[in-house]
């Protein structure tokens, strides 16, 4: 099994559905915090580990831990969701002011960046089965916010995007190939700092991206960010083990590499395949799971769920003798009941409002997160 660790932001806000910043609080008192360029959410990270069990552990723990330090502050609670729902997009929240950093992300973007979203990280020390995996992940991407769209509201309303957040987040560069090689990589990147289309090494906001401590020399895993904020933490592992079981795959099969196995004309197939996987992630992201997507093997069009139950089946022949399966299962849930953004748009339609429907996921994820916390955590304090 490979390592997995994520990186997760969350808004913090009040139990009515206000959101309220306070990260520079959260970073300075709470361990494993950093703060994002608003105070409005805050980013936790996981450590890496191969077991699932472990790393449910440590999604919950550090929720609970944030949780019972917002009850300091007053009635404040975790927020689920990956935009501004119920307001507060008009205007800039800084966390750090006399970062030059975030000066620039605030005069750039504005608002948009402030979302929430989950980064999942897996670890893949050799670096052109990285590159390789990259370039299979980038394209099934649009599958992975299917599963995980959490944000038809912006502003106290519907957007008609069930992932407003993708929908609207600056991805930057404008225009990234798929990596051929780690080789390419390193001087895509020197040169898009040379240009000024990235500030910095971290500055490369795309679906997937190769992640390491000395970026792009030196790299180590594949980050995964196009997901929404995943408010379940089993839905979120079941999401990684799907993950997890295609690195798999294409390690024990490298034909799977797009590259390689696609049927596009071979002389434009890297450009033909970033432009259809980039339709396909506008198309994930107004409808999620009913998206009608087109196949990076041969262009053909695929319903999303259709797509997802096919590599699902693929999945847990991979993940059974590897021992992880029953980590896939709750996909079949999702795939029957709808991703976040489904459901919280059912209740609009039986005459909810965007208020109230968030009132209630505040409750909803509350609950849920305390079960988890009781079922895993209280063992290992007795």
């Amino acid at each position: 099994m490979l390592t997995k660790g994520f990186e997760v932001e969350m808004y913090t806000g009040t139990p009515q559905g206000d959101i309220v910043g306070f990260s520079d609080k959260i970073v300075a008192n709470l361990h494993g915090f950093v703060r994002e360029p608003d105070t409005r959410n805050v980013e936790y990270t996981t450590a890496p580990f191969c077991r699932y069990e472990r790393l449910l552990c440590e999604l919950v723990r550090p929720r609970r831990e944030l949780r019972s330090y917002l009850q300091t502050l007053g009635d404040y609670t975790l927020i689920p969701g990956s935009t501004l729902s119920t307001g507060g997009g008009d205007h800039f929240d800084r966390s750090d002011p006399g970062n030059p950093y975030h000066d620039y992300i605030e005069q750039t973007y504005g608002t948009t960046v402030v979302t929430a979203s989950i980064h999942i990280n897996v670890g893949i020390p050799d670096v052109e089965t990285l590159m390789r995996a990259c370039r299979l992940v980038r394209v099934e991407a649009p599958l992975y916010l299917a599963l995980s769209a959490a944000s038809p509201f912006l502003n106290n309303e519907v957007t008609g995007s069930h992932s407003s957040r993708w929908s609207v987040f600056p991805q930057t560069p404008a225009s990234v190939p798929l990596f051929e090689s780690h080789a390419h990589y390193v001087r895509w990147t020197e040169e898009q700092l040379k240009l000024g289309t990235m500030q910095n090494v971290r500055h490369l906001w795309s679906a997937v991206r190769p992640n390491g401590d000395r970026r792009p020399y030196s790299l180590n895993r594949l980050e995964l960010r196009i997901c929404d904020m995943v408010s379940d933490p089993v839905t979120l592992l079941a999401i990684s083990a799907l993950l997890e079981a295609r690195i798999l795959q294409l390690m024990a099969d490298p034909s799977l590499d797009p590259l390689e196995s696609s049927v596009l004309p071979a002389s434009t197939r890297a450009e033909e395949l970033v432009a259809l996987t980039q339709t396909n992630e506008i198309a994930a992201a107004h409808n999620s799971l009913d998206a009608e997507l087109r196949h990076w093997k041969d262009g053909s069009p695929i319903l999303a769920r259709t797509w997802i139950e096919q590599l699902y089946q693929e999945a847990w022949a991979t993940a059974k003798p590897q021992g992880f399966s029953c980590f896939l299962m709750p996909l079949k849930k999702v795939l029957r009941e709808g991703n976040e953004a489904q459901r919280w748009l059912k209740a609009i339609d039986q005459g909810w409002d965007v208020r109230k429907v968030m009132q209630q996921a505040i409750q909803d994820t509350a609950t849920q997160e305390q079960a988890l916390a009781d079922e895993l955590l209280q063992p290992l304090v007795a």
